[in-house]
């Protein structure tokens, strides 16, 4: 799972939830549960998904992936941050080359846990779940 995705996924459909986001990502501690896949820098993309995605929520999963894997990225946008080139290849990569391939996604309000296996996250919920 790409972490662009995480940052869109939501568990708002669950019964008594609100919001239900950002999940907490939690990556499985062992390395072969993340992989770096490599892609192009694409500047306009990144920009363009600046303007969609939360940041703060995507600094938290970055701080999740950190556990397995040392990743660099700023807590708060730069001032300069559309002509930033450094920061929107930091950005580019987090989005689009860190693929989880194992671990969970947690509800912030319910604490119901979601599994990621082989980069999908399992986002089905049982019929008494949902409203």
């Amino acid at each position: 799972m790409k972490l662009l995705t995480h940052n869109f996924l939501s568990s708002a459909f669950l019964k008594n939830v609100k919001i239900g986001y950002p999940l907490t990502l939690k990556v499985t501690s062992a390395e072969v549960h993340l992989q770096i896949v490599e892609s192009e820098f694409d500047p306009d993309f990144t920009k363009r998904m600046l303007t969609k995605v939360e940041f703060p929520a995507l600094v938290d999963a970055a701080k999740a992936v950190a556990t397995v894997k040392p990743i660099e990225i700023p807590t708060e946008k730069p001032a300069d941050w559309e002509q930033n080139e450094t920061f929107l290849n930091q950005v580019y990569r987090l989005l689009n080359c860190v693929d989880v391939t194992a671990g969970e996604l947690v509800c912030p309000e319910t604490r119901r846990v979601f599994s990621i296996r082989d980069g999908i996250p399992n986002m089905l919920a049982n019929e008494d779940e949902v409203d």
